[in-house]
């Protein structure tokens, strides 16, 4: 992303314009634009001219409009399926996996003055890549927006990993980048019962058939399908392939071949010594940590927005874990209420994660309602509701007093 002017004042008041450059940017902006946000942004609008003979001439034009957002929707597409039904070798070999397509639709009424389009029209803007695009926010800038924009235009940041998740006869090759996971392409191959004669069996040719498609498509993966693609670029003179596979190739086990288990590869000590400084690895390091708290020392592993909070106010939160999606609440008092939470606990020197609701962590996080903590010192849920209680029936008896005294 390009940070093409910020005007900001310490209150918060002002605008921020950006320039999206790739995927990742896009899920940035669909993260830092708010409903009642003020956008501006390119449009393409079909407008119509009337001859002076009254015939009708339509065309497009491209110009810029400034909407107050009542709706967005981010997408992602592309991500292609290839199945075989003749799983022997010279059945038809899966094709190259498209690109992946993010969109972004910012949907509102028109607020500033256009020849083409009146006031209070709606209208809808595509976001598109090399575009300018201007943010104003009537809410006024918080610390977490701020912090968006200043992570999304460090140069770098959108560093990838590559991985292939591998069953028997499937597999998913996906991409993870700071803050998103893309599958971007999918094999399915049947394969038939392992006959007792090696060597001979449909088993092994579809086997075989298998690996032969998954060096096809980009990526690696564990023990006999490592060594097929290694002994593959050798016969097929592909000497970067091979160098990348025995440079940055890792084979990690997991316990089934789904997406999900790319939580489990990113907490194998292998991947967190390669990929340490990375914000996934960390997002899932931090949530297997507060797994493993919840089972061996529940009293200090809690999640919920009520509980959380409870604990902040407390002084006993650690490392608080908080998805992306809570800041996108469509209610402005609730966005406020994790912006403050995240505030206080940061200035009590509390470690913060957002998590990325598009990485498979986040996804995790976000069943545990999206906010977790760990604690410096363990804290009894019922004793901390009951003072709770205790305090706002004390206080509820002061307030009662004190209009008898008036009266």
């Amino acid at each position: 992303m390009k940070l093409i002017g910020k005007y900001v004042d310490k209150s918060g008041t002002g605008h921020v314009t950006l320039r999206p450059e790739d995927d990742e940017d896009m899920w940035h902006l669909y993260n830092i634009i708010q409903q009642d946000d003020l956008v501006r942004a390119p449009a393409i609008r079909r407008v119509q001219n009337v001859s002076a003979t009254g015939s009708i001439e339509s065309h497009r034009i491209r110009l810029k409009l400034t909407l107050q957002v009542s709706k967005m929707e981010y997408s992602s597409s592309g991500v292609q399926s290839s199945t075989t039904d003749q799983a022997v070798p010279g059945s038809p070999s899966s094709s190259a996996p498209s690109p992946t397509t993010v969109t972004l639709h910012i949907s509102g009424r028109v607020t500033s003055e256009n020849e083409h389009v009146r006031m209070g029209a709606f209208h809808t803007l595509d976001i598109e890549p090399n575009r300018d695009v201007r943010i104003e926010k009537i809410e006024g800038w918080d610390s977490i927006a701020l912090s968006r924009v200043q992570e999304s235009c460090v140069p770098g940041r959108g560093a990838e990993v590559g991985a292939v998740v591998c069953g028997e006869g499937t597999a998913a090759f996906c991409l993870l980048s700071q803050h998103l996971t893309v599958i971007t392409h999918r094999l399915s191959v049947p394969i038939p019962r392992k006959a007792s004669a090696p060597g001979t069996s449909q088993h092994e040719k579809a086997m075989t058939k298998f690996y032969t498609m998954v060096y096809d498509a980009p990526g690696w993966i564990r023990d006999t399908v490592y060594s097929t693609m290694m002994n593959e670029a050798g016969k097929r003179n592909d000497k970067l392939l091979a160098k990348s596979l025995r440079e940055k190739g890792l084979k990690v086990h997991i316990s089934s071949a789904h997406v999900h288990s790319l939580v489990e590869v990113l907490k194998s000590p292998e991947i967190v010594a390669r990929l340490k400084e990375t914000k996934f690895a960390r997002e899932g390091i931090v949530l297997d940590k507060f797994f493993k708290m919840l089972a061996s020392d529940e009293m200090r592993a809690w999640y919920g927005p009520e509980h959380v909070c409870l604990a902040a106010d407390r002084g006993a939160v650690g490392t608080l874990l908080i998805s992306d999606g809570l800041f996108r609440a469509s209610d402005p008092k609730t966005r406020k209420r994790y912006v403050s939470l995240v505030e206080s606990v940061q200035q009590k020197g509390a470690e913060v994660v957002i998590f990325s609701s598009m990485h498979e962590s986040g996804q995790q996080l976000n069943q545990l309602t999206g906010v977790a903590a760990i604690l410096t010192f363990p804290l009894d849920i019922e004793v901390v509701e009951a003072e709770e209680k205790e305090a706002v029936e004390e206080a509820e008896r002061d307030r009662l007093e004190k209009e008898e005294a008036v009266g």
